[in-house]
Parts: C-alpha cells; structure tokens; sequence
C-alpha cells in the first residue's frame, strides 16, 4: 500500500492539516483560523441480508471517519453500486431509507449522491464535517503515559461470518446490528475531553489500527486482552474458523511489529486481527482525564468505555505493539 500512496503526487498546500501520511481516518482542510472540513468516503458490501439495516451499518461505517478526527457530520453523499437486473428498486430504496435514518440520528444533511451498476451491491458514503483546526484528533498523536480506552466490543468481523453460515443465534445477530449501528458520536468532544489521539477500528482489525496508532506516535501500545470488550462467543466462533480472508492479510500486514504473549489462545489472537464493520473508537487519554472521557462516553451511548491499555516509551528492537492476557 505504501507504493501505491508513494505515486500520489496532488498538490497539498499548506492549508491540507491532514493528509495520508499517517494513515489517518479522513483528510482535514483547513478554511481559515477557526474552520476546517473533514473529508472522508467509505462504502462496503452487504454485511446483513435485510436491506434498511445493511444501509443502517454502511452509513454509521462511513460517519466513523469523521467522528474519529473530532468532527462533527454536516453532509453526506450516497455511494450507490449495484447490479444492472435480478435487484427490485424496493431494495435499493430501504438500503437508501435505513442510510438516511442514521444521518438523521447525527443530525448530518443528505443532498444525493451517485450510482453505478456493479455485479455486487455496494453503499456507503462521502461525508463532509467540520472541526475546529486546533481541536483536531488524530491517529499519530498518543503520548508516553497514556492510558487506552475503547468505545465499542470486538467480534463483528467473526459474527458476520457466522451469521452467513447460520451459527449465529437471534440474540448474536441483535448485539452484532446493535453495535454496527451505534454512532460513535462522541468522538465530536473527545479533543475538549482530554483525548490526545483517536482512531476507529474497522478493516485493518484491531491489531492494524493500533499498530498504526503506535508507529505514527513513535511509540509502544501495550493492550491487556483480558479487558478488551467483546460481543457473544466472538472467540469462540473466530476459533470455529468464522473468519474472512481480511483476517489472514491483516495478520500478514502487521508481522513481526507486534508481540503476543505466548499464553493467549489463537483463536483470540484470530479475533484481533479480525476486520470490523463499524467498530468502536480506540482513544489515547491522560490518566487525570480519564474519568471524564468514560462518563462522557456512556452518557453519548457507547456501548463501552473499557481501558485496554497504555502507551508506554518504545526503545530500539521492541515490537510496537504487545499484547497480553
């Protein structure tokens, strides 16, 4: 990936605060001294088989970006692919409905969009947002000292995965939707809270996006696994082999940069690397403000407000990222 970015050669200018140096969640553009936009597009393939949810999911997924830069939503374009015959119209329109639901909740406008035929369905959406130039939150920005929060439970990648093959009981599939569609809205004051950097973990895993929440700090990210939330049998069913091939990649990606402690089963280790859907935000934060942020995050909703781990100094020849028990 890194050679294919290398080639990008558009003109930044002093006002582009946030580009893809550091792999962060959506680019940042600054206005003038108090605005700046936040930009970001995100769509995916069907994830569920009811298409208002499906539309639900891929519309929290692509507003993630934005909330996880410490912006708030303002607009959104749809991104529509789809077969050109065998779909009905109904389809599209509740993928659509259940889309326009979500941006209701995060109060962002919806002004149209764009569609294209595809041998797959495919949605989610552009969003425009709007930060405070020196209020923004990024992924490479955690210091020395401090303690890591996240916002929402692991294992949607595995429950996904399951449901396809019918191993997920009703109440697996009600948190699996429940925690897909839960806005992590609280990302708009996470800077005035005390957050010193943000990420949300979607595709790359977990394992991914600390790793790249590490390298881009320069420092070290020590995670207690035994405290990381996780939805129903999420390990149980990663070591079922419910998995995806982005599983596989994101365990090749991340290689020798990350420790695991011998002791920790690989089906849990399976469950880290695992890709998430709309996954929760993973928050660096002083040890003096924490507090605030957890009660600031259950007030907002989150389905979680675990402290996982810390970020620690990383000397020479140390992995960047230690996972323990």
């Amino acid at each position: 990936m890194s050679e294919i970015l290398a080639s990008i050669q558009a003109s930044a200018g002093p006002n582009l605060l946030v580009g893809f140096e550091t792999a962060d969640d959506a680019g940042v553009y600054r206005l003038d001294d108090e605005r700046a936009v936040v930009c970001t597009a995100d769509f995916i393939t069907p994830v569920v088989d009811d298409p208002r949810t499906f539309g639900r999911v891929a519309a929290a997924n692509s507003l993630s970006d934005v909330y996880a830069m410490g912006g708030t939503p303002l607009l959104a374009l749809n991104l529509l692919g789809f077969p050109p015959v065998g779909l009905p119209n109904w389809v599209l329109g509740e993928i659509l409905a259940g889309s326009a639901e979500i941006c209701a909740e995060a109060g962002c406008a919806v002004a149209g969009g764009h569609t294209v035929r595809d041998d797959e369905v495919k949605f989610g959406l552009s969003v425009t947002g709007v930060v405070d130039p020196g209020c923004i939150l990024r992924n490479s920005t955690a210091r020395v000292g401090d303690v890591l929060v996240l916002s929402k439970p692991l294992g949607t990648g595995a429950l996904v995965a399951a449901m396809k093959k019918g191993r997920l009981d009703d109440a697996g599939y009600r948190a699996l939707v429940t925690c897909m569609t839960t806005l992590n809205k609280s990302g708009v004051r996470l800077f005035e809270l005390g957050a010193t950097a943000t990420t949300d973990v979607t595709g790359f895993g977990l394992t991914g996006h600390a790793l790249e929440m590490a390298q881009g700090s320069g420092i070290r990210l020590d995670i207690n696994v035994g405290a990381l939330p996780l939805l129903p049998e999420a390990v149980e069913l990663c070591g079922e082999g419910f998995t995806c091939g982005g599983t596989k990649a994101n365990a090749s990606f991340t290689g020798d940069a990350i420790r695991f402690d011998a002791a920790l089963d690989p089906a849990m280790i399976g469950l880290l690397n695992d890709p998430q859907t709309s996954g929760g935000l993973l928050i660096a934060v002083a040890p003096d403000r924490l507090s605030g942020l957890q009660a600031a995050l259950k007030s907002d909703g989150a389905l979680a407000a675990a402290v996982v781990g810390a970020a620690t100094e990383r000397n020479a020849g140390d992995p960047w990222l230690v996972f323990t028990p």
